[in-house]
């Protein structure tokens, strides 16, 4: 049975936040924060089973700020798979992305 094809969240959730670090293939240090409870490993849970994105792992030690040993982890999506989604509509929906997040900041002032 052929895997299902990704799909995008909307624009303006926390969802489509995390997709579009993934999609822009960039660190997600200096993002905007995730407001809220939910936690970053939860995103991601979801967007690979409802979504079906195909999310990579990676975790490995690392310390706190305060030195106690902790885990990091780290998400990405394959290139070949960002080059296929923004070829299958990720480019209007991250432009759609933008256009929304500018009419609310429109909104705010």
């Amino acid at each position: 049975m052929p895997s299902k094809l990704p799909t995008f969240p909307g624009p303006l959730t926390a969802r489509g936040a995390v997709l579009a670090v993934l999609l822009s293939n960039e660190d997600q240090t200096g993002s905007e924060p995730l407001q809220g409870r939910v936690t970053l490993a939860a995103i991601v849970r979801t967007l690979k089973r409802k979504y079906h994105w195909p999310i990579e792992t990676n975790s490995f030690p690392a310390n706190a700020a305060d030195g106690r040993a902790t885990w990091a982890t780290v998400y990405s999506l394959p290139q070949n798979v960002i080059d296929k989604a923004l070829d299958r509509g990720g480019r209007d929906w991250l432009r759609s992305r933008k256009l929304a997040r500018r009419g609310l900041a429109q909104v705010d002032e």
